[in-house]
């Protein structure tokens, strides 16, 4: 079977959301409150939602303590995945990830393609494992939101879809 069986139990995970930006604030912010709601609405937790600089060490500060707290097991970014010079999410958070999920990148360029042809690779979308905390960089933009949480993570982020998905893999992130 390839999709979610409705006949399993649906686990829901704790996500933690950063929106990366210089210019937005909790009123202007739309695609924090987007994919916050779609968290929700998947039956997942916001265990977090906050809003950093396009700055390094903010950046990256936000992660390591989300990797650190138990009641984290996913971070979600959105902006600074760009190619300007002020873009640097994926100079924060790589040098953090154990492992990359080299797929996702292929798979979210795949989908926003679908979306805003050639332009996706204006993005630099990016996700690994860090302490046992799956975390996804994505793009700033409303669209790239949608994509990336309605058509990739939030299928590998339940339980219920087959023929796998990382909500499975979950208690053994840690193993030696």
């Amino acid at each position: 079977m390839h999709g979610i069986n409705e006949s399993l139990e649906f686990i829901p995970v704790r996500i933690a959301v950063l929106i990366v930006s210089d210019t937005r604030t909790v009123e202007t912010d739309t695609s924090g409150t987007l994919l916050a709601n779609r968290i929700r609405s998947a039956g997942h937790e916001v265990a977090d939602h906050r809003i950093v600089a396009d700055e390094v060490t903010a950046i990256r500060s936000t992660v390591s303590a989300w990797i650190a707290d138990p009641d984290v097991d996913v971070v979600i970014s959105s902006g600074g995945t760009g190619l300007t010079g002020r873009d640097v999410t994926p100079e924060a958070v790589t040098p953090l990830f154990e492992k990359t999920i080299d797929g996702f990148s292929v798979i979210f360029h795949q989908a926003s393609f679908q979306s805003v042809g050639l332009s996706t690779l204006q993005s630099r979308a990016v996700a690994g494992l860090a302490g046992g905390t799956f975390i996804f960089c994505l793009p700033g933009s409303n669209g790239a939101v949608k994509d990336g949480w309605d058509k990739v993570i939030s299928l590998q982020l339940d339980s219920r879809h087959k023929p796998c998905n990382l909500v499975e893999l979950m208690p053994r992130l840690q193993e030696r």
